[in-house]
């Protein structure tokens, strides 16, 4: 079980779900205001971990042969043989049929999208293969969380969860792409594709800045639109502003060109942002 849980970074679940979380909370109160339905909640969280279970899954069984030749991934699950190929691809199919069972159990537009949603979580595993815009198509998957949430409850969509996919596509490809620094002279060297092996160290640090601008900004807008139409309190100014602040930090340590910070910055700082913007949006929902 411990080698599943690694083949698939569990852990990093707290990437996506705070937003997750974020876009149920506003489905909730939007228009007249739904009931808060415990087993929906239980559909969704399913959803969301059986979703990032493939994708992970199916990446690491894709990029199988790569990590077995990156002196940074050989110890991975599948090269190090503690997983088998076959057993990860086996682990696939179970997360990619659980999430869509438990989309049909939502609702039929979630079932109807759950095709979508996996073409576009499980299909971002070959994007490095030919596009060194694959940081933005994996924020793409991970956007999908706010939105397929929303939808779970309130079954058609509005502006604010869109706004919030928006900032995660961008959030996720600016660490991304901060993540990938490891990686720039092993990608130049086999051919595949990523901003820091396309422009350099320099170029992609300003890029990722520039995405995680974007992200500020539609952080902003959307705690302005949820102050303005939903009456929210203070609280929610202040989890934007401070999710803001961690994003400018993990750039400053980085900016500093000290690389052995890297999982720091994209672990701990991403993760401590999500929760503290989701906490805002829910406290003060409720409070």
């Amino acid at each position: 079980m411990n080698a599943y849980l690694s083949l698939v970074k569990f852990s990093h679940t707290v990437f996506a779900l705070p937003f997750a979380a974020i876009g149920f909370t506003i489905g909730l109160h939007s228009g007249a205001g739904y009931p808060l339905d415990l087993r929906l909640l239980i559909l969704v969280i399913l959803c969301m971990v059986t979703a990032r279970n493939a994708a992970m899954a199916f990446n690491r069984w894709a990029d199988r042969k790569i990590d077995f030749i990156n002196p940074r991934t050989t110890g991975r699950e599948i090269p190090s043989g503690r997983i088998s190929a076959r057993n990860a691809l086996i682990f696939t199919a179970i997360n990619a049929l659980a999430f869509w069972v438990s989309a049909y159990l939502i609702n039929f537009v979630c079932f109807l999208l759950a095709p979508v949603a996996l073409a576009i979580i499980l299909g971002y595993s070959y994007t490095k293969r030919f596009s060194w815009l694959c940081h933005l198509f994996l924020g793409l998957g991970l956007s999908l969380a706010p939105v397929g949430a929303f939808l779970a409850v309130h079954g058609s969509l509005e502006w604010l969860p869109v706004l919030y996919a928006i900032a995660v596509v961008s959030w996720v490809a600016g660490f991304d792409i901060i993540y990938a620094l490891q990686d720039i002279d092993f990608d130049k060297s086999h051919q595949l594709q990523s901003i820091p092996a396309r422009f350099g160290l320099k170029g992609a640090l300003w890029i990722s800045a520039i995405l995680h601008t974007v992200c500020a900004l539609a952080i902003l807008w959307a705690a302005w639109l949820l102050h303005r139409n939903y009456g929210l309190n203070d609280g929610i100014y202040i989890g934007s502003v401070l999710f803001i602040l961690l994003l400018a930090f993990q750039h400053i340590v980085i900016g500093r060109g000290d690389l052995s910070k890297v999982n720091m910055a994209f672990f701990t700082t991403n993760g401590m942002a999500s929760i503290a913007l989701a906490a805002a949006v829910i406290f003060d929902f409720y409070c």
